[in-house]
């Protein structure tokens, strides 16, 4: 289905400047979509690059447009033993997964060897759970760009004494690398169990956070990524993400 959106903003904007500003496409993508007439407001066709959209009219994105902007994206519940991304000697990269036999649901494409899907935030070899793949831009920047507002939520088994000082250096008080870290969420949810909201992603941060404050990392498993939810995708399988699940993350990410 084409992608459809009523400008609603009280002045005209540039068409380009206003998908940009969306998140739907950078505004030099917008101009090479005008140029091949795959832009339409009122079911007219844009072929202007300096055409202004008007309040109340309505944009639409051809299936086309819409295909060649949004990419291929996977959705994985990666194992732990396998890596996020760049293969390493002896070690099974997440992006081999994507196979028919592993497919939850439709695809049209089963990615090969010749399509790179770089993963949107990466997971440790011995953590596991949701991991994106995929080679939208606009995604990737909803996802991990420097201005991203998605959160993630992590369940983690741990060994040591959690105990109230535990819970609120976790909580906000730690450096790593000489850097304070963003507030994050910790709750106990059952004996050695915790859970993990957190608004950054520095590299391998949950297991030294705990190593900060006496705790061992047991499992650690990822369920969620902004909106998007890892849900009952079985360990080792994949699906793809939908058109609608697309735009709740990159509406997400931009919300604050």
């Amino acid at each position: 289905m084409a992608w459809t959106r009523t400008y609603e903003e009280p002045e005209p904007q540039r068409v380009n400047r206003w998908l940009a500003q969306s998140g739907v496409c950078s505004r030099r993508e917008a101009e090479a979509l005008i140029g091949e007439g795959l832009i339409y407001i009122d079911g007219e066709r844009v072929d202007d690059a300096g055409r202004k959209i008007l309040p109340g009219q309505t944009l639409t994105l051809t299936d086309k447009a819409q295909g060649r902007l949004e990419g291929f994206t996977a959705v994985l519940n990666k194992p732990t033993g396998v890596v996020s991304g760049q293969p390493e000697p002896g070690y099974t990269p997440a992006v081999r997964l994507l196979t028919r036999a592993r497919l939850v649901g439709e695809s049209v494409t089963i990615p090969d060897v010749q399509m790179s899907l770089p993963p949107l935030g990466r997971l440790d070899l011995d953590s596991h759970g949701l991991l994106i793949l995929s080679n939208d831009g606009v995604l990737a920047k909803a996802v991990i760009g420097p201005a991203s507002e998605l959160d993630k939520e992590y369940v983690v088994r741990v060994a040591g004494r959690i105990d109230a000082p535990t819970l609120d250096l976790l909580r906000h008080g730690l450096e790593l690398d000489g850097r304070q870290l963003k507030p994050a969420q910790v709750d106990v949810i059952e004996g050695q169990t915790l859970r993990f909201v957190l608004h950054e992603g520095r590299n391998r941060q949950i297991r030294r956070m705990c190593e900060r404050v006496g705790l061992r990392v047991m499992d650690l498993l990822r369920v969620r990524i902004g909106p998007l939810a890892l849900d009952d995708l079985a360990e080792g399988r994949w699906r793809v993400m939908t058109g609608a699940e697309r735009e709740a993350m990159i509406a997400a990410s931009q919300a604050r």
